[in-house]
């Protein structure tokens, strides 16, 4: 599998696991935005499906070099 182009977790940037960070390094996105963001969406969506989806993006995505 190449993975060079794809979305990374951030070591420098990160606050819990670099998930967000790595996303909006990616597609150039603002990280507090991107944080923001990812917040309010998962408050608004009750909550426990975003943090799922976070632990699953921190197990899948790759830490970057």
């Amino acid at each position: 599998m190449n993975d060079r182009g794809g979305i990374k977790r951030s070591r420098q940037n990160s606050m819990i696991a670099g998930v967000c960070a790595g996303i909006a390094r990616h597609f150039g996105w603002s990280v507090t935005g991107t944080r923001v963001a990812y917040t309010l969406l998962s408050i608004f969506s009750a909550a426990f499906p975003g943090i799922i989806v976070y632990l699953i993006l921190w197990i899948v995505l790759p830490v970057e070099d």
